[in-house]
């Protein structure tokens, strides 16, 4: 099997910046979520991606519009790096008129077809096959656009993914699967469920590249990714990329992760990717003190508004349950 080009994709001051910003607004995001269900206001399931922003902003950064994106349940970034706006994300975990789905269900299960953004179920994995489809749809209309599938490494033990990758090797689809193998499939560490290191290698075995990376390192996230777009545009077929990362809060709000010790979760805190990001940076003074300063008030600025935006819409009626149905 051919193994990957490495190619250098560089990024402008400006693009750095923006890349910046996106991963402190995740952060905040995701922050002040964990804050309001704990205050008893938020109404969804919350599933928080504290410390894996950098795998979110790394393989958004640089999508088209076309492109679509299959997300997990702890990926409510990337609905932002869609397009989908902050008030708008936010209504939708209040379950208030405002949000994606009018209230009728949490964000965990929310798309939005004009963005490019595919509606996750609660079987984890099994969104890849649909993924997979979405991609022979761009084959079959001759386009060059790609589908990026999000999975967890627990996902990558159930029959959904092997069919999806073999589906997708042997058809040469333009599909990206991206594995965020946070060490953890809810409370089953990942040595209890693989005799293997790496999700990556699976890969080969269904006829195309995987590797396997520092989720941590939104650059290494990002070129990675731009090497898989440019060989999914071309016809060159899928690419699956293990990100090596880990979740600073439990598997949801409500789980305490009583099954890992402190002495690992200081150890992954250590390798949070957003002071990494920082220190580079500001390394290359591209990143100044009063320019970081700004980006942390316009953050909390956007974030105080899609609050206060949810908050304050309405409630769905009751009778509204029967609209927007197919049957």
């Amino acid at each position: 099997m051919p193994s990957i080009k490495r190619t250098k994709f560089k990024l402008s001051p400006e693009q750095l910046l923006e890349m910046f910003y996106w991963l402190k607004l995740i952060r905040a995001f995701d922050e002040r979520l964990s804050i309001l269900v704990k205050q008893g206001k938020v109404r969804s399931g919350v599933y928080t991606g504290i410390g894996q922003e950098a795998i979110i902003v790394g393989t958004g950064f640089g999508l088209r519009k076309d492109d679509y994106i299959c997300p997990l349940h702890r990926d409510l970034g990337s609905f932002l790096m869609k397009g989908v706006e902050p008030g708008v994300m936010m209504s939708q975990m209040f379950a208030k008129t405002t949000g994606l789905s009018k209230g009728r269900d949490s964000a965990l299960h929310s798309g939005v077809s004009d963005l490019g953004i595919f509606g996750n179920t609660s079987m984890l994995g099994a969104n890849l096959p649909v993924a997979a489809g979405l991609a022979l749809t761009y084959k079959m209309e001759h386009t060059d656009n790609v589908v990026v599938a999000y999975f967890g490494e627990g996902a990558s033990n159930v029959g959904d993914f092997h069919e999806a990758l073999n589906f997708a090797g042997v058809q040469r689809l333009p599909i990206i699967f991206v594995c965020e193998n946070n060490q953890y499939a809810y409370s089953v560490p990942i040595e209890k469920s693989m005799a293997i290191d790496d999700v990556a290698d699976r890969a080969e075995s269904y006829g195309f590249d995987g590797v396997a990376i520092n989720g941590n390192d939104v650059l290494a996230v990002y070129q990675s990714t731009q090497g898989a777009l440019a060989r999914a545009r071309s016809g060159e077929g899928p690419t699956l990329i293990e990100c090596k990362t880990y979740r600073w809060h439990g598997h949801s709000e409500h789980d305490k992760a009583f099954y890992r010790t402190n002495e690992e979760l200081a150890m992954w805190k250590s390798r949070d990717p957003i002071p990494t990001f920082t220190t580079y940076l500001k390394g290359l003074h591209v990143l100044s003190d009063q320019q970081e300063q700004d980006i942390v008030e316009r953050v909390a600025k956007v974030i105080d508004e899609a609050v206060e935006f949810a908050m304050s819409a309405p409630d769905p009626k009751p009778e509204d349950a029967v609209t927007d149905l197919y049957a």
